[in-house]
């Protein structure tokens, strides 16, 4: 018998080796089978639009219980219509973030599965990004905002405003945890893995 299994989406700049990957997957192992949730962490790729492509094939394969994203990673959550998810911080303005998201080359925060060390982000990249978002919150109908909540720091100088974008589609749905943008492990303890386990009903 397949596994029970979670989606999880990273953020800009990681990867599906995260730290938040692996505090997942030792405590949703399980002692049986039956109680046992498999974390899928896909590498995401920089350009947005192959990304989301990527990401939706990937749902429809997988048949995920949850999907969790962070960061950049919420954004693409955020999209994938009918499907249970949790976005954490969610990055809805991705093009804006001029101090932390330009034109230039970067270092991969985590390991790569192909083993690249460093890649680039283009004027192109963040254009894409752009016209991305200017139609994130497209066909969102009464039946869709029960299957998005959100999760935001209440430390987070990232964010911004993306609770009260968030609220805004998805009234009621969201809520405040100590903590800043990037989750850490005492965040991913005491905030999302027991949003995790309330959201499916598990013990």
């Amino acid at each position: 018998m397949d596994s029970k299994k979670i989606v999880y989406l990273h953020g800009f700049g990681s990867s599906g080796q995260s730290g938040t990957v692996e505090m997942l997957r030792k405590e949703f192992l399980g002692t049986s089978i039956q109680n046992r949730i498999s974390i899928v962490a896909p590498d995401i790729p920089v350009e947005p639009t192959e990304a989301l492509k990527m990401i939706r094939a990937l749902v429809e394969k997988e048949q995920p219980l949850l999907v969790i994203g962070t960061s950049m990673g919420g954004m693409y959550a955020q999209q994938l219509r009918g499907v249970e998810r949790i976005c954490v911080n969610p990055s809805f303005r991705m093009s804006q973030l001029y101090s932390h998201f330009h034109v230039g080359k970067y270092k991969w925060l985590n390991p790569r599965k192909n083993g690249e060390l460093e890649f680039h982000v283009y004027k192109e990249t963040i254009e894409r990004f752009k016209e991305m978002e200017a139609h994130q919150f497209d066909n969102i109908d009464e039946v869709e905002t029960l299957f998005c909540h959100g999760l935001f720091g209440d430390s987070d100088p990232l964010a911004g405003d993306n609770r009260e974008t968030f609220e805004r589609y998805y009234p009621g749905m969201s809520m405040v945890y100590p903590g800043g943008h990037r989750l850490n492990a005492e965040a991913v303890k005491t905030t999302l893995i027991p949003y995790i386990r309330k959201i499916l009903q598990c013990p």
